[in-house]
C-alpha cells in the first residue's frame, strides 16, 4: 500500500508541475513569431522569384525587338 501511495504521490507531483498558463501563452507568442517570420521568408523568396522572372522576360523582349529593327 505504502508503495501505491508514493507512486500516487510522484504521479500527482509530476501532473501539477506542469507548465502554468503564463509559460504556455509565451510558448504559444513564440510559436506565433516564428510561424510569421517563415511566412515572411517565403513571402520575400516569391517576390524575388516574381521580380526576377519579370526581369528576364524584359530583356528576352528587349533582345527580340533590338534584332527585329536589325537590318537584314
Amino acid at each position: 500500500m505504502k508503495k501505491f501511495f508514493l507512486l500516487f504521490g510522484i504521479a500527482a507531483a509530476m501532473v501539477a508541475c506542469g507548465p502554468s498558463a503564463e509559460e504556455q501563452a509565451a510558448e504559444q507568442k513564440k510559436l506565433d513569431s516564428l510561424k510569421q517570420d517563415s511566412i515572411m521568408k517565403v513571402e520575400m523568396e516569391a517576390q524575388r522569384i516574381q521580380d526576377s522572372i519579370a526581369a528576364a522576360q524584359a530583356a528576352d523582349t528587349l533582345a527580340v525587338d533590338s534584332t527585329a529593327v536589325a537590318p537584314k
